[in-house]
């Protein structure tokens, strides 16, 4: 093993190799910080120029940009409140308040360090956990499914502010316009256009949220200081700060891979999850969405976590853990290898190469990401009178180049208009997004479970898994109404003596 790995090394270290992955990660990470421009979408392109280069140096560079496109999310997601990537918008609840106290070149750095950090112990546990995890991903089917969709809707409950009822209200109107379109039957719901039959995109809806309402806002009440530029701050991360968030950091690395490792789960519901626990357990969580470096290091942590997970039942079972890991399944196709177990015993000298630059991509993430922060940051410094419409070009363009479809800028315009009457009551906005991400997973696994079982609620119930789920789901419930009914009393005590 050791010689095998010796020899991976040697051809792993080579400058082809090193100039794919730093190309792979500069290009993500730009690609990931515009609005609309999808990790998938840079995997896609990149994959006709892959066809000429060795197998393992192919990999290495859809990997680097899969890895850079993660990260770079966050950028525009701290400074624009403009999440990069659907999986970035859990950073943008904290991201973007500490940008606006002038923290801007610190959020950022907790976010490439958390990021650097899950990704590595992703690394880590792809090269030593591989079959375990695979195989622990086969056992869940779509009861599992459900279930874990379940507990996951309740991080509602952690993302609503200080009203849970409009977080529910929220949450319940991102279900119902998650039903747009065909569902797994063949059957159209609110289907008024022929667009519509396809359903709403994620990111023209998560763009349109977060980004556009502060363009409107600024338009529509017009500040007679026209807001001005946001001051950088400090960007230095201190050693208290980061250890202060090391906890965080490493359970959202831990629940990244978990649900990295199952097919479909992907980097949006990993963060979400781990913000909801860090928060639950931090001794700082009631001022999680107000500029919480804390929040950023679980979020980050999670969704980098899932970047090397993805690959797990990729390379163990044959089976692609999301839409990227499915181009790089065609990659794999085109140099001749065929994922799955015959991989580990007919292609080892691959595999170890594989796994040996996956760890070296993170390195060149931490240089990239150090090299680029400090430029990044600087948007900051424009005044938002110019930069908020530089931000709107942005969003269109990114939005339209996703599948040149008028349809999807509207839906951005309309859910930009949504979100800024959201804003105006104070309806929060993270959870109609977690609930419009799970909401086609939660109802199509539960049909499917009872598809299978024919109408017999049983099935939810026949594995410990399920059990499992179950029972935090049924825990965090009972925690969040205790928690409610504690604020209550507060609430009635102090009202008490004023009457």
């Amino acid at each position: 093993m050791w010689n095998e790995l010796l020899y991976a090394f040697e051809a792993v270290a080579t400058l082809p190799n090193f100039i794919a992955m730093a190309a792979g990660i500069w290009g993500g990470v730009i690609i990931g910080a515009i609005p609309g421009m999808t990790g998938t979408m840079a995997v896609t392109l990149a994959l006709p120029f892959t066809f000429y280069l060795p197998p393992v140096t192919s990999i290495l560079l859809l990997v680097a940009l899969y890895k850079g496109s993660t990260y770079g999310g966050s950028i525009s997601a701290i400074l624009i409140k403009t999440p990069g990537t659907a999986s970035a918008a859990c950073t943008v609840l904290d991201g973007y308040p500490l940008a606006q106290q002038g923290k801007g070149g610190k959020a950022l750095n907790m976010a490439l360090v958390s990021s650097c950090i899950g990704d590595f112990i992703s690394n880590i546990s792809l090269f030593f956990l591989a079959m375990p995890l695979a195989m622990f991903a086969l056992r869940v089917g779509p009861p599992e499914y459900f279930m874990l969709m379940a507990f996951s809707l309740t991080i509602v409950a952690s993302i609503s502010g200080r009203s849970l009822v409009l977080g529910i209200i929220s949450a319940c109107v991102g279900l119902l316009l998650a039903t747009v379109g065909e569902d797994m039957y063949g059957s159209f719901r609110f289907a008024v256009t022929e667009d519509m039959k396809s359903g709403l995109g994620v990111v023209p809806v998560l763009i349109g949220l977060f980004a556009l309402p502060e363009l409107i806002k600024m338009i529509v009440f017009r500040p007679e200081d026209n807001n001005p530029a946001m001051k950088l701050g400090d960007n230095r991360l201190t050693m208290a700060e980061f250890r202060g968030s090391l906890k965080s950091i490493l359970r959202g690395s831990v629940i990244g891979v978990i649900l990295g490792a199952i097919p479909g789960i992907g980097p949006s519901t990993a963060a979400f999850f781990s913000y909801s626990e860090a928060r639950r357990t931090s001794k700082n969580g009631d001022k999680f969405g107000e500029g919480e470096l804390e929040g950023i290091a679980a979020s980050e942590s999670a969704n980098n976590g899932c970047c090397g997970a993805t690959m797990i039942p990729l390379l163990a079972l044959g089976v692609p853990g999301d839409v990227i890991t499915g181009v790089m399944l065609g990659a794999f196709m085109i140099h001749g290898l065929t994922p799955g177990p015959l991989l580990f015993q007919n292609n080892i000298g691959e595999v170890y190469s594989l796994f040996i630059g996956i760890l070296f991509s993170s390195v060149f993430l931490f240089i990239a990401g150090k090299l680029t922060a400090g430029a990044f940051a600087k948007i900051s410094r424009i005044p938002q009178t110019l930069l908020l419409p530089c931000i709107l070009i942005l969003c269109v363009f990114g939005i339209y180049s996703i599948g040149a479809s008028p349809f999807d800028v509207t839906v951005l315009l309309v859910m930009g208009v949504v979100g800024f009457i959201m804003m105006i009551l104070n309806i929060p906005a993270a959870p109609f997004l977690i609930a419009f991400i799970l909401g086609p997973m939660f109802e199509d696994n539960m049909r499917r479970s009872m598809a299978i079982s024919r109408g017999d609620l049983s099935v939810f119930f026949q594995s410990w898994i399920s059990w499992g789920f179950f029972a935090l789901t049924i825990l965090f419930i009972a925690l969040t109404i205790r928690r409610e009914w504690q604020k209550w009393r507060e609430k009635s005590r102090d009202a008490a003596p004023s009457a």
